[in-house]
């Protein structure tokens, strides 16, 4: 019996044997067959697949964010440019080909090799830019050519498009290429070697809202590298539109105005800070920093006196002549050194000490109120005023009411100006402060200093009765679907250090200044729309006392600046304006006309009368 149990367990285990060897037969056999089919049959073609095709990927750049004005007209957008690139690995031989590339680009081989070198040759299947942004004539010569160009390629890149020439250039910025440290830093994650970043403006601003994410294609190529396939492709992401607050027509409007003058306009909305209107004269293209500015053109705008790659309405700073009388106004009422019916009397100067301290009038004012003396722009009011007052009270309400300190608007490189103090000058010059010194200080002059900017940030706030707004570039983010991703609320920094009944006083003086029968800016009145402003005419340089000038025998770089600050209309203020003229002489005559005719432009008013200047003898202020 356990001899048949054996036997048994033996066939079975010699049968599991036969059916395991027959599978390890035919798993081979079809092994075998298989590559001999690839081998043999097949074996040419797949031989030649090896040699001359591979997988390669290849980013796609994203299209950067566009920026429209605030009524979404379109200030820059993208267009395609055409890029002549080259892969090293495929450009076999590279002599050749680039001898042959050579005759058709007008470059001599050299040139080429020497691009190469500087992109960094080592990279073979990395394409290296050989020209940016080529013409058509050439593109259709590349593609004409392209079996004789093996490794030669154009490849379509969204470029920058500042569709209207030199307009809100200071405001709206160019790009540049980002350098390694830029890169290494991580702050641009979605950015790459040859990449271009917001160097200036808005577009250095928002850099994170415009630039998009970089997509890529999964391509199939031949020995030469051309694309036989496409494998796979992700989408790349667009970056974020902007809606600015800037007002696109009053802008040119302004710049028009502006012309040939070196200077700035700034407009801004009282109720929000709202920045309709920021042109700095002189301007520059944008366009011209695609790609890479040439350096005869960056020479020639860094060697222009006008100092065109300033944003004179930020950057710029400038003593405030008699728009500061504005500030000394508020600090005597507020500090009660004068009230409403307060006079001095002005002959046409102010002694002090052994030293006379002339009124722009040298037939003087008479007796002066406060009111009178705003609208009529009497210095030797406001000599008096300050000196009761004193250096530091002034810079009190000065840095109070945002003078000497950034306003915080989102653009790079604003400068605070300067408001002196007693201390300041002490720690400056080693010397204590002159009671003289007050004199010129109240009236403008002086250690004082300002941007355009913050002159409008201060007459919007004296405009709406005492709001200090943070100046408001943005007012959306939009996807490039339209859809609303955030929107910046206005921001209130603060409030005037004035009463309310302080404040109507000045405004009245201020709406003197224009509707007033002795009013600086009597000749700007339009017929339908009230403007409440200040003049002022800044010294260029220092006059000793008594000492006289003809400003029209003075060459054209020593003349005095001119200045109009204002909004309107004057009861409920839609729009403020600050204006500075470089060595426009008066603000009346200069700067005054320019305020006139933005709001003409804003509220298009029917017709603009001729301003005509009713010269004092001696002086317009």
């Amino acid at each position: 019996m356990g001899t048949i149990n054996k036997n048994s367990d033996r066939e079975w285990i010699k049968h599991r044997y036969v059916v395991a060897s027959m599978c390890i037969v035919f798993v081979f056999s079809v092994l075998l067959l298989r590559l001999v089919y690839l081998q043999m049959i097949r074996g040419e073609e797949y031989r030649r697949l090896s040699m001359t095709n591979c997988v390669r990927l290849k980013s796609i750049k994203s299209s950067r964010g566009l920026i429209y004005d605030r009524n979404r007209i379109l200030l820059v957008d993208n267009r395609p440019a055409f890029d002549l690139t080259i892969v090293l690995e495929d450009a076999k031989p590279l002599k050749q080909t680039l001898d042959h590339l050579a005759e058709l680009t007008g470059d001599s081989c050299e040139d080429l090799t020497a691009i190469i070198e500087k992109e960094g040759g080592a990279a073979f299947y990395k394409p290296l830019v050989l020209k940016r942004d080529i013409t058509r004539d050439l593109l259709a010569a590349i593609e004409a050519h392209q079996f004789d160009l093996p490794g030669i390629h154009i490849d379509i890149e969204p470029s920058r498009n500042y569709i209207h020439k030199k307009t809100a250039a200071h405001l709206i910025g160019y790009l540049g290429e980002i350098n390694k440290d830029e890169l290494d830093s991580g702050k641009f994650p979605n950015v790459r070697s040859g990449d271009s970043i917001g160097r200036y403006g808005v577009e250095k601003s928002f850099e994170a809202d415009l630039q998009g994410k970089r997509g890529g294609h999964q391509l199939e190529v031949d020995v030469n590298g051309r694309v036989i396939k496409i494998l796979k492709t992700v989408e790349p992401v667009s970056g974020n539109d902007l809606v600015m607050t800037i007002d696109l027509p009053l802008q040119q409007k302004a710049e028009g105005l502006l012309g040939e003058n070196d200077g700035a306009v700034v407009a801004l909305d009282p109720s929000n800070g709202d920045v309709l209107v920021m042109a700095s004269s002189p301007s520059f293209d944008q366009n011209d920093f695609i790609g890479g500015i040439s350096s005869k053109k960056w020479q020639v705008l860094r060697d222009d006196p006008g100092r065109p790659m300033n944003n004179k309405a930020i950057q710029a700073e400038y003593p405030p002549a008699s728009t500061y009388k504005i500030i000394t106004a508020l600090a005597g009422l507020e500090e009660k050194v004068i009230d409403r019916n307060s006079t001095f009397f002005c002959p046409g100067f102010y002694k002090f000490g052994n030293r006379r301290y002339h009124c722009w009038s040298k037939y003087g004012h008479g007796t002066i109120n406060v009111v009178d003396a705003i609208a009529q722009s009497c210095d030797v009011f406001f000599y008096q005023t300050g000196e009761k007052l004193g250096v530091d009270a002034l810079a009190k309400y000065a840095q109070g009411s945002g003078l000497g300190r950034l306003t915080g608007i989102r653009l790079a490189h604003e400068r605070p100006g300067l408001i002196p103090t007693s201390a300041w000058k002490k720690q400056r010059f080693k010397e204590p402060w002159q009671a003289g010194e007050t004199l010129s200080i109240s009236i403008g002059q002086g250690f004082n200093l300002v941007t355009p900017l913050q002159m409008a940030v201060f007459i919007s706030a004296v405009g709406n009765n005492g709001t200090l707004y943070r100046p408001r570039l943005l007012k959306s983010v939009q996807d490039a679907k339209g859809q609303v991703i955030r929107e910046i609320e206005p921001e209130i920094t603060g409030g005037l250090p004035a009463s309310k009944k302080n404040l109507a006083i000045v405004r009245q003086g201020l709406l003197e200044v224009v509707h007033g029968n002795r009013g600086t800016a009597r000749q700007i009145r339009l017929p339908d729309v009230q403007i409440a402003g200040k003049t002022g005419t800044a010294q260029v340089f220092s006059r000793k006392a008594g000492e006289k000038f003809d400003n029209k025998k003075l060459k054209r770089t020593l003349q005095d600046h001119a200045w109009f600050v204002c909004y309107a209309p004057a009861q409920d203020p839609k729009i403020a304006i600050a204006v500075i003229i470089e060595h426009g002489e008066h603000g009346s005559s200069a700067a005054a006309p320019v305020a006139q005719e933005l709001i003409h432009a804003y509220f298009g008013d029917p017709e603009v009368p001729t301003a005509v200047v009713e010269e004092d003898p001696a002086h317009v202020e």
